[in-house]
């Protein structure tokens, strides 16, 4: 009994070293830039500079289905699947829309990238582009985000978009901020494109 309390312990330091370590890194990695525009109660608005992405489109109907067949191919060419064999940084967050025809999956790429000095993608279905500049409407929520919770926080945006009497439009987002293997302080946020104009 006494051993198994000893390894016991044992396991749970060595657990909390390793998520307490996973959490130091991931404030390391470059996050996409934004600025804050309006708070409200259950979401924010912000503006979005243009920004550089790395794209995989895909008929899945599902975030588990998108993420488990783009984030290979994505990674593929971070980590070397490119023209240089070049290491690309990994950024956050990983941009995810379910649509009714095509879905998509993107990394934003690290700000000293863009469409000119990038490498090119040696898997012909990544797709390097420029976003245009934006404003959005953002929730944010914790935890391990599953399917019905992504829907229900979409559906919680709305709900507080119509109460402000602010329009939106296109499909609703979920970016993701985390490693799977990441247990505490998980970041998950589902954002829309909004029709608002700050002077």
């Amino acid at each position: 009994m006494k051993t198994f309390l000893i390894i016991s312990s044992i396991i749970i330091i060595i657990f909390v070293i390793i998520q307490t370590y996973i959490a130091m890194a991931s404030t390391k990695t470059e996050t996409q830039l934004y600025e804050v525009i309006r708070t409200e109660k259950d979401f924010e608005i912000r503006h979005y500079p243009a920004a550089t992405f790395a794209t995989i489109s895909s008929k899945a109907i599902t975030y588990k289905e998108l993420g488990s067949s783009g984030f290979r191919k994505l990674a593929g060419f971070i980590f070397g699947g490119n023209s240089e064999e070049k290491q690309i940084a990994m950024t956050s967050p990983v941009h995810m829309a379910i649509n009714d025809s095509v879905s998509t999956m993107s990394f934003v790429m690290p700000s000293n990238y863009n469409e000119t000095n990038l490498p090119k993608p040696k898997n012909s279905e990544v797709m390097i582009s420029t976003s245009a500049e934006e404003y959005v409407a953002a929730i944010k929520f914790g935890g391990y985000a599953t399917e019905s919770e992504i829907n229900e926080q979409a559906q919680k945006l709305a709900e507080a978009l119509k109460k402000a009497s602010i329009s939106y439009y296109g499909h609703f987002r979920f970016l993701a901020y985390n490693a799977p293997y990441q247990i505490f302080n998980r970041r998950n946020e589902v954002i829309i494109s909004v029709n608002l104009k700050m002077n």
